[in-house]
């Protein structure tokens, strides 16, 4: 479990921790996230993306050719973002890590039958070259363990924070 702790400064009073399990649920849940990189000159990217928690870390993938998986290639720091458009209630999450590219034929399998299971048959993927192949090609996929995640909670307000 990770180190968790609570930032008064930034919720009402008496807010408690959100609990990193809740956190994990909403994680597994998500359906649309935000990847943020780095360009090679420094500049930021995001990009909205679908993305699947398994194993206790994110995934996502992206074709070879695209801004993200260059940026990766350079910078693998990322920060994946998912939570709601609403100012009253609901989680905002917030996940810092590394992106390490996944190969194992194995794990590719498993994370493409959880892609499918949570986003439906139009997201099946075959597992070939290291990759998920598609018809412009292969898309990686990258596998982002927390080190640091926040939670913003709306109601009530609390920021907590989780170290790994």
């Amino acid at each position: 479990m990770p180190a968790t702790d609570i930032d008064p400064r930034y919720g009402d009073p008496g807010a408690t921790p959100t609990p990193w399990s809740t956190a994990e649920e909403r994680l597994a849940t998500a359906e649309l996230f935000w990847l943020s990189t780095v360009r090679p000159d420094g500049r930021p990217h995001v990009t909205p993306l679908l993305a699947v928690w398994h194993g206790g870390a994110l995934h996502v993938c992206t074709g070879q050719d695209e801004r993200k998986a260059r940026n990766l290639a350079e910078n693998p720091q990322v920060v994946l973002t998912t939570g709601t458009n609403a100012l009253h209630g609901g989680l905002d999450v917030v996940v810092e890590g590394e992106a390490t590219r996944v190969v194992d034929p194995t794990e590719l399998q498993a994370l493409a039958d959880v892609w499918e299971a949570k986003y439906g048959p139009d997201w099946h993927f075959d597992v070939a070259d290291g990759g998920f192949a598609n018809p412009h090609g292969v898309a990686l996929v990258f596998r982002v363990e927390p080190a640091t995640a926040f939670g913003f909670g709306k109601a009530p307000y609390s920021q907590t924070r989780w170290r790994f």
